[in-house]
């Protein structure tokens, strides 16, 4: 996992380390880690054109000593100060070494071959004022390389929350630990590569606030030699209705497709018919028109967990179907449909099994009663506030996919892309988060799991797609079927990087 740490954390933990080592030393780590970073992006230091955008705080001084240690490799560095305030011992290292400051640096970032932003730091909030907005304007526009100090500056740090202007780096170094706002956007989009800088902070930093998985920490349940399609796990799925007949075939083929042993569907007639036609292992069972939905559930067979809501409508009868399940002692998710049926009935949710919810932003602001445009701008805010309200795990889907239950870090799935983003890919990622739940991962787990399988299978379709007469690009179309058809290599992909247990 990558643990990140919100600012006060961050800067508590540094205190505590500055007070047991001699002044300075704590800089001079950081502006060491940088230098490093910064000489390995350039084809040779010596004669290389490097610009400093310097402000007041110790980002700047972070940046004007890893200036000066390339200075002292023959770089010509420049540094442009930003505002009134510049880190005094720094400029003096800088100059010493053979660096300078300028007057007016727009034709120097111009013509540099690698810029450092040491505008802001870490403790940066809101919208940039002049005359940082313009330097960050001017080195997002230039030919040469970006390297953020600790964090774009615009970006806020703990959040990810980006108030107007902000630098776009190729490169963010960030020391001591990851900060949220790198690994969520949009704060995210602005970071490139992200480099963290051990600093010495490990012994004082407490538990994280956010964590993002590793292919290695995804360790979805593998068949055993004992294993048969009951103890794989039986996931029950509540689907689809004459309208919306994709979202039944969808979400069965991601369970299918995501290890179940078994996959049990019901719903009315024509689903059902094509739900045997794409998938003929899956059981099903026609739900009769005025079936009560416990009796429907009851006729279902046994399961481990059940997935309710892709395209079963919002009328009495999904109503029904999804208080039956939620009666149930199992794990439940929750989706599309089923989430704006518990809008109206948040009193389903007053239960003791897991609950998994996986609306979009639109979906969340009904349930918890927030503008949508609120909670784009502030998504680790609204998904820890929903996974409180509502007493579940709640993944929010977008471009950065978050993960919270309460008191719990809140987790980030690194693997979204925007490929994902065609009709029934939801669909698909409900069906695989219930095999999952179904094969006995905790909810948290099996979400993070969910999450990040269903990125990297949009990510390998995207690229299966490749030939030489169409190489792959970014904007490469894919459809949810490609995500299912792609599930086996992702699972494949991150089972490699386990160890083969010792028989």
């Amino acid at each position: 996992m990558r643990y990140a740490h919100e600012v006060g954390k961050v800067r508590t933990a540094e205190q505590a380390l500055m007070a047991r080592l001699p002044d300075g030393v704590l800089m001079q780590r950081a502006a060491a880690g940088l230098a490093s970073v910064c000489a390995g992006l350039l084809p040779a230091v010596y004669g290389s054109r490097v610009v400093l955008l310097v402000g007041g705080g110790d980002n700047g001084g972070d940046a004007l000593y890893a200036g000066a240690r390339l200075a002292r490799r023959g770089a010509r560095v420049s540094a442009v100060q930003a505002g009134s305030t510049i880190h005094q011992e720094g400029l003096a290292a800088l100059r010493t070494a053979g660096g300078r400051l300028l007057d007016d640096g727009a034709a120097a970032i111009e013509a540099a071959d690698l810029i450092i932003d040491g505008l802001t730091g870490i403790g940066g909030s809101g919208g940039l004022r002049e005359p940082h907005a313009a330097l960050a304007a001017l080195a997002s526009g230039a030919t040469g390389t970006v390297v953020a100090c600790d964090v774009p500056s615009g970006v806020d740090a703990s959040t990810g929350q980006v108030a107007g202007t902000a630098v776009h780096a190729d490169v963010t170094v960030t020391f001591g630990t990851y900060k949220p706002g790198l690994l969520i956007d949009p704060g995210a989009s602005h970071c490139g590569v992200v480099e963290l800088v051990d600093i010495g902070l490990g012994a004082d930093l407490p538990d994280p606030d956010v964590v993002a998985a590793r292919m290695a920490d995804i360790q979805p349940p593998e068949p055993r030699p004992e294993s048969d399609k009951y103890r794989r796990g039986v996931v029950g799925i509540l689907a689809g209705g004459d309208e919306f007949t994709g979202a039944a075939v969808l979400s069965t083929g991601g369970a299918v497709r995501g290890g179940a042993g078994m996959v049990r569907f019901a719903s009315v007639a024509h689903p059902v018919e094509l739900v045997r036609h794409r998938w003929p292992e899956a059981v099903t069972t026609v739900i009769e028109p005025g079936r009560h939905g416990a009796k429907v559930v009851e006729r279902v067979g046994r399961v481990q967990a059940w997935v309710v809501g892709p395209g079963l409508g919002t009328g009495a009868a999904a109503e029904s179907l999804l208080e039956a399940a939620l009666a149930t002692d199992l794990p439940v998710l929750v989706d599309a449909d089923g989430l704006t049926v518990l809008a109206r009935r948040r009193d389903l949710l007053r239960r003791a099994a897991p609950t998994v919810l996986t609306p979009h932003a639109g979906e969340l602001s009904r349930l918890i009663d927030a503008d949508r445009d609120t909670i784009e701008a502030a998504r680790l805010q609204h998904v820890r506030q929903a996974a409180a309200e509502l007493s579940a795990t709640v993944l929010l889907k977008g471009s950065t996919t978050l993960i919270a239950e309460q008191d719990r870090p809140v987790r980030v799935n690194p693997t979204g892309t925007p490929r994902l983003a065609t009709a029934g890919t939801g669909d698909v990622l409900s069906g695989l988060i219930g095999a999952l739940l179904a094969g006995g991962m905790p909810a948290l787990d099996a979400a993070t799991a969910g999450a990040y399988l269903h990125g990297l299978a949009a990510r390998l379709a995207a690229t299966a797609s490749q030939t030489p007469e169409t190489p792959w690009r970014a904007e490469t179309p894919i459809c949810a079927e490609d995500v299912i058809n792609a599930l086996p290599k992702a699972f494949a992909t991150c089972t490699a990087t386990h160890p083969t247990p010792s028989r």
